[in-house]
């Protein structure tokens, strides 16, 4: 697609919703407030990623193959463990069906041929062709994946279930879960202005159709995408997601955090999603965010560690997004309690004192020298 600058200021806003439950920012500690307003996640947020946790199909850890990712099953199997929100991935079919997929291709086997198509590309119908058929019980076309190294392998899991639509999402998964909707686009297109509000549109139309009062928020890495859904709407809080200078685009937008802050404050985005090396490698990134009074939400393998939570948890990072949710939903629980609950004079009875005080002690001063030795710690 042809390069064309995105003028933001000529898009008209289209939230013009009615008042009422179904455009509630947040049905328990998020209050909606003005268009630009800053977003407070009321407690440090868990997010399960792609649901229940993304497919590494290669990876001998079978948790990273429990449940079909981006699916109506891990989300709902996400749901029964104290997390905030599931991310996903949605793009738009030829036929402006939202629907919930990360990958920018489906690859499918026929008679030992294998078939290439872009999602973008495909209609609803063709779509849903793939995989578990939801209706019938049977297998529709098969499913492969490529793997980083540039294999071919069955997309296999575990618990399968079909592909779904985002508002299948809505209608079929547990009310109380958030979702964070990642707004996705191919990193090797250069999209047209009107191309990218079209699929914005599509989507928005069904998240103000089937809302209700779920938390939502909104994530892209393509700029334009992310700045747009903030001028096309202001009920929902946009994050825009970086790398944070762990991989370098030709959108210099996306080599830095930053740069992620200077896109978030000229385009009235509510926060940042970082990838956690780049937070790691840069910690003192993480007051200036604050300051600028944006939130942050990290991602990546290391938040599947606990210790590397807890760490991000005392830098007042607001959030992670995890692939091990019992595990890390866990850690967190025991970790991080509010202050209540860790204070000696609120206990009752014979309580496990050291139960409480078990959990590593900063000063400022320790955690102001932890954050130091972090970037030597993993290698830069």
């Amino acid at each position: 697609m042809a390069l064309k600058a995105v003028h933001v200021s000529d898009v008209p806003n289209l939230d013009q919703v009615p008042e009422g439950p179904s455009v509630a920012l947040y049905s328990a500690g998020f209050a909606r407030g003005e268009a630009r307003a800053p977003f407070k996640a009321p407690k440090f947020l868990v997010i399960g990623h792609r649901g229940h946790g993304m497919n590494v199909l290669q990876s001998s850890d079978k948790r990273m193959r429990g449940f079909k990712e981006n699916s109506l099953l891990s989300f709902n199997a996400a749901a029964k463990h104290p997390i905030d929100f599931v991310e996903f991935d949605v793009q738009v079919t030829k036929d402006d069906c939202p629907v919930i997929f990360h990958d920018d291709v489906i690859l499918s086997e026929d008679n030992g041929t294998i078939f290439e198509k872009r999602v973008t590309e495909l209609c609803l119908a063709e779509f849903l062709c793939y995989g578990p058929q939801r209706e019938n019980g049977k297998i529709g076309h098969s499913l492969l994946r490529k793997t980083k190294d540039g294999k071919i392998v069955k997309w296999e899991v575990e618990e399968e279930d079909a592909l779904c639509t985002l508002q299948e999402a809505f209608e079929m998964v547990e009310p109380s879960l958030g979702f964070n909707i990642e707004l996705k686009f191919d990193d090797h297109i250069v999209y047209q202005q009107d191309h990218l509000v079209h699929v914005l549109q599509a989507i928005l139309k069904v998240v103000f159709e089937c809302a209700q009062g779920r938390p939502i928020i909104f994530s892209s890495f393509q700029p334009d995408a992310a700045l747009l859904v903030r001028k096309l709407q202001s009920i929902y809080p946009v994050f825009f997601l970086t790398n944070g200078g762990t991989e370098i685009y030709y959108d210099s937008r996306r080599n830095s955090l930053e740069e992620a802050v200077k896109l978030c404050l000229e385009g009235g985005l509510q926060g940042i999603v970082s990838e956690v090396m780049g937070v790691f490698r840069n910690p003192a990134a993480v007051p200036k965010i604050k300051e600028s009074k944006l939130s942050l939400l990290t991602y990546g393998k290391l938040n599947n560690v606990s210790e590397a939570v807890y760490i991000q948890h005392l830098m007042g990072i607001d959030g992670v997004i995890v692939d091990l949710v019992q595990e890390i939903t866990e850690a967190v629980s025991d970790l991080i309690k509010p202050a209540k609950e860790e204070g000696l004079g609120d206990c009752v009875g014979e309580v496990e004192v050291g139960k409480v005080e078990s959990k590593p002690q900063f000063s400022e001063k320790e955690l102001a020298f932890l954050l130091k030795l972090i970037p030597q710690l993993i290698q830069l």
